[in-house]
């Protein structure tokens, strides 16, 4: 069976509570999404409580380049010799001089990014896992995984669309992919936990130990910006800056799509998003692909779309993808030849977008047939 995918979110939450408990006290505590992933991962018994989990840690704390970043993550999370029973404060102190900072300074930064690291890998792990197995659970389930495909018909003709679920930044081989961005074009930092800072994560250049060499897109934004005028201030919701694709090149990703359809609510660190904004903007990202098509080796082809707005933007996943698909239908019912893709982290978004041959509807309105 295919476990559904970790979401990034919750490990990073709970790997913040192991952090303050300790290995030597997880007995007794929730922690369902490591649990998942250990169950999908690990082959531990779970006879001694936490040992899935930690086995669990210990393996993506593995995969960390050696040096300053793996060593921290394991005082961080007293997977270091002889630290398992520490209190978190003198895991935390030990972790500062790891990098040299005081511990204020790595509470706020470096630790976000330790921990933000050992997640994605957790998710990588989990995903490496579901990928052995979804080709038995395909046969046995009609092609559930991570990867499902969805025939619809459109204009009297059948289009395949992909429906990925797993995080965006596992993408691999689609051209193009669309970012949900607000009106600024300003990127959230990358240890948060949205479609736009995963890639940016991804996009940017690591060196040996973890230091970001490169961080290219907001650097690509400015330029966009200074081109057109708008550094500084607000673009008409719809609009779309795109920009190249970083380290995602290495996945085969070579464009990304920056779509401005969130506006800041003044005065609060909350989001406005209009359904009509996000089908503007996936309309004007397919006429940017258009524009784009024959200026690259070889030709622009594939695009990917996450459900615009439905994370901080608040929309609903069926009224997100209900403004997307309106973009993209009309697109194909022209004639255009895209290969479409869309990415989703829940079995429920993905359920949604297998449902559009046959109208798209929330969940709480479908009825029994038969």
């Amino acid at each position: 069976m295919v476990l559904p995918l970790p979401d990034y979110a919750s490990l990073l939450l709970e790997l913040k509570e192991v952090r303050r408990a300790g290995l030597v006290r997880l007995r007794g505590r929730a922690l369902p999404a490591l649990e998942a992933a250990a169950e999908a991962v690990t082959a531990v018994a779970a006879r001694t409580p936490g040992a899935a989990v930690e086995a669990l840690l210990r393996r993506a704390v593995a995969r960390l380049d050696a040096g300053t970043l793996r060593t921290a993550a394991e005082y961080t999370l007293g997977l270091a010799q002889g630290t398992r029973d520490w209190p978190a404060s003198s895991r935390r102190a030990r972790a500062a001089s790891v990098y040299g900072v005081s511990v204020e300074r790595f509470r706020k930064d470096q630790e976000v990014m330790v921990l933000g690291q050992v997640a994605e890998h957790i998710v990588r792990l989990a995903a490496d896992a579901a990928g052995a197995d979804s080709g038995a659970a395909a046969d046995d389930r009609g092609g559930a995984g991570t990867h499902r495909a969805v025939e619809v018909r459109t204009a009297g003709r059948p289009v395949r669309l992909t429906v990925h679920v797993h995080p965006v930044d596992l993408l691999r081989d689609v051209d193009v992919v669309v970012s949900p961005s607000n009106v600024y074009f300003a990127l959230p930092e990358p240890y948060k936990s949205s479609i736009a800072a995963s890639l940016r994560r991804a996009a940017a250049v690591h060196g040996v130990t973890g230091e970001v060499l490169a961080d290219p897109l907001p650097a690509e934004l400015r330029k966009w910006a200074d081109r057109h005028g708008t550094y500084g201030r607000a673009v008409r919701p719809g609009t779309v800056a795109a920009t190249g694709a970083g380290a995602l090149t290495a996945q085969g990703i070579r464009r990304i799509y920056h779509a401005a359809i969130a506006v800041p609510r003044a005065g609060t660190n909350d989001y406005d998003v209009l359904p009509a904004d996000v089908t503007r903007a996936v309309s004007r990202a397919l006429a940017v692909l258009a524009d784009e098509h024959d200026r690259h080796a070889p030709p622009l082809r594939s695009v990917c779309f996450p459900l615009l707005g439905s994370g901080r933007g608040g929309l609903p996943y069926h009224v997100s993808l209900g403004a997307v698909w309106a973009a993209v239908e009309a697109e194909l019912a022209r004639g255009a030849r895209w290969d479409v893709h869309f990415v989703v982290r829940t079995a429920e978004a993905a359920e949604l977008v297998e449902r559009i041959p046959a109208g798209i509807r929330p969940a709480r309105d479908r009825r029994p047939t038969g």
